[in-house]
């Protein structure tokens, strides 16, 4: 549990180097409910036009053969909108990923007359994905918002059981669409390697996120996703699909002048390989970076006040 209080304190620290609440007034407070509206709606839309930079610690267990590894992530994944006219524009999303793991690959009771030296631990940088999505600014029919672009994955591995030694690329889409408090859809990409370092492994994975969340007035987010991967390269007998059930609470807050987003969540893996994870937690903050200050008043698509 030392990596999960590990987590705890960076994101702890992140939100207390902000500056403390201060009151407003009345016109203020509704600018700033309204603000706060649409930053839980954008927030659920993996492609709108807002600025973000999650932190977000993930704790898994039930790893290895022993079934008491551990592996702790804290992904550091910007959300950088750019518009490159009038009509579109090109969402860049990367992930980062630092990983403290244990006895993912220990097995127990191995005599010591074999002379094995097990490598119990790993920490450091695992791969780098990095995702271009071209987005059109206005909803298309029915509503929908939609993106499309390649998908990268970057060998920024520090361990070989850290990363996969592959520089892979692929297509990426994500579809969506927002209705009063919902917001339905899935993101995908499916990447693989194009260059491999010596003694490793061609990759070939599918990634696959459907989501359904519901907005609150409050703007308390609930949120039911899946984070499923398959890899196809998997030998024979190993299952391909890695499918986490992840069920998270969301809150806007406002620290200072600086709008954030807090969530908690939970993890239960239907489907995972041998030796793969049972189950985890999730707990995040978001720095919130709002193109355009919004003006007091309901906001389209949006509750009305």
């Amino acid at each position: 549990m030392k990596a999960t209080a590990r987590g705890i304190t960076i994101i702890a620290g992140l939100l207390l180097s902000v500056e403390g609440l201060h009151a407003t007034d009345a016109p203020e407070v509704e600018a700033e409910t309204d603000e706060a509206t649409k930053l839980a709606k954008q927030l659920s839309n993996p492609i709108s036009s807002l600025i973000s930079v999650p932190f977000q610690a993930n704790e898994d267990f039930g790893y290895g053969p022993s079934h008491n590894g551990y592996k702790f992530t804290l992904n550091i994944q910007p959300v950088i909108p750019i518009s490159i006219s009038k009509d579109w524009n090109l969402i860049l999303r990367t992930i980062v990923p630092i990983v403290s793991q244990h006895d993912l690959f220990y097995v127990e009771n191995v005599p010591r007359s074999l002379g094995l030296t097990q490598n119990r631990s790993q920490d450091g940088l695992s791969d780098t994905t990095q995702s271009f999505f071209f987005s059109p600014k206005k909803p298309g029919p029915f509503g929908l918002i939609w993106g499309v672009g390649p998908a990268l994955l970057y060998p920024t591995g520090t361990h070989p059981f850290l990363g996969t030694g592959t520089f892979s690329i692929g297509p990426t889409v994500v579809v969506l669409e927002q209705v009063g408090g919902w917001t339905v859809g899935a993101l995908m990409n499916q990447l693989w390697s194009v260059y491999t370092e010596d003694h490793r492994k061609t990759f070939s994975q599918l990634f696959l996120q459907p989501f359904i969340a519901y907005t609150l007035k409050t703007h308390t987010t609930f949120t039911i996703s899946s984070e499923a991967s398959a890899n196809w390269n998997n030998t024979p007998g190993d299952a391909k699909w890695t499918v986490p059930l992840v069920f998270s609470i969301s809150q806007i807050l406002k620290v200072g002048k600086q709008p954030i987003s807090v969530q908690v969540g939970g993890k239960y893996y239907a489907d995972s390989p041998r030796y793969g994870p049972d189950w985890g937690v999730r707990l995040s903050a978001t720095l919130l970076y709002p193109t355009a200050r919004p003006k007091p008043g309901p906001v389209a698509g949006t509750y009305a006040k």
